[in-house]
Parts: C-alpha cells; structure tokens; sequence
C-alpha cells in the first residue's frame, strides 16, 4: 500500500525527483513526519498547494487518504 508524491516546479528540486513513492498514511501529517524535515518544511509552505488525485484541496487538516492517492503539491506561483 502506497501513496504517490509529485513535486511540481521549485519543489521538485527539494525533493531531489519529480516523484515519490511512500507508504499510505491516513493524514498528510503523518506522511510529511516520515519524510525529510527539510522537504517537509517546504510542502508545508502557506502558499504551497495541494492536489489530491487532480483536485486541489482547501482543508488539509481534514484530508483524509486512501492506498493509491496521488497527492501533487504545486510552487507559489510568480511571474506576469
């Protein structure tokens, strides 16, 4: 059981890969607390956001996630 992790923009290059694959985790909280404190601290960002299975999420606290999700987290934006 899995959930897939794409990094999008700045924060692929935190993470060191476009993807990852890591074991599913019922809250975002528990899959950010087994990933690199650095790497969580930017998927953590205010103005990062969050996608799960193409859906941008607006409550991240009550997310709650299945074996298979894909979550992808999208940089601040910047740029006319």
């Amino acid at each position: 059981m899995s959930l897939k992790l794409v990094f999008l923009g700045r924060l692929e290059d935190a993470a060191g890969a476009p993807e990852l694959a890591v074991d599913a985790a019922p809250s975002l909280a528990q899959v950010l607390a087994r990933l690199d404190p650095e790497l969580a601290a930017a998927l953590e960002g205010a103005r990062v956001k969050l996608a799960v299975n193409g859906v941008l999420v607006q409550d991240r606290d009550g997310l709650v996630l299945a074996d298979g999700d894909e979550l992808a987290f999208l940089p601040p934006v910047s740029g006319g």
